[in-house]
């Protein structure tokens, strides 16, 4: 799972990047800019984040304050991080994933005014990525639990 959000993020970042420099060019060269190209890199920025995140909690290469962590004995150091492994997960379930599908669902027919898209095109990245992200809980709180790490999940 990790290489296939690593990929989307990837592509995404890649077709932002030739969107961007393609509004530069017909907005400076040609003094004719290209008007979708704004609010598809906004679309992509948002999906990249999303991607980028669950990408994190796979890897658990998402920022931390580890003054605290650090500072615990390897009992109190598991319990922590299984104490935030869970709270993170009952985040993903209920805000990401469960208010992220609220979202789609509510923007079902609000169209974007320059492309024409769905919205709910775009929030859909939400409770996508919020799965991704439970699964990535589960396997953390797992580990956790277990002191056993996945191969080829996650580095520390």
């Amino acid at each position: 799972m990790t290489k296939l959000l690593a990929a989307i993020a990837t592509i995404l970042l890649s077709v932002m990047t030739f969107l961007v420099l393609y509004q530069v060019f017909t907005r400076y060269v040609l003094n004719s800019p290209a008007a979708f190209t704004e609010e598809l890199v906004r679309y992509f920025l948002i999906w990249t984040g999303f991607t980028g995140a669950a990408y994190a909690f796979f890897t658990r290469q998402h920022m931390c304050l580890v003054l605290v962590r650090d500072s615990l004995n390897p009992a109190g150091k598991r319990a922590l991080m299984t104490f935030v492994d869970l709270l993170i997960l009952l985040f993903a379930i209920f805000v990401i994933t469960v208010g992220g599908f609220k979202l789609v669902m509510s923007a079902e027919k609000v169209y974007s005014a320059l492309l024409g898209i769905p919205r709910s095109l775009v929030y859909a990245m939400a409770p996508i990525s919020g799965i991704f992200i439970i699964v990535a809980q589960l396997i953390n709180l797992y580990e956790d639990i277990t002191g056993t790490v996945i191969e080829g999940g996650n580095e520390e």
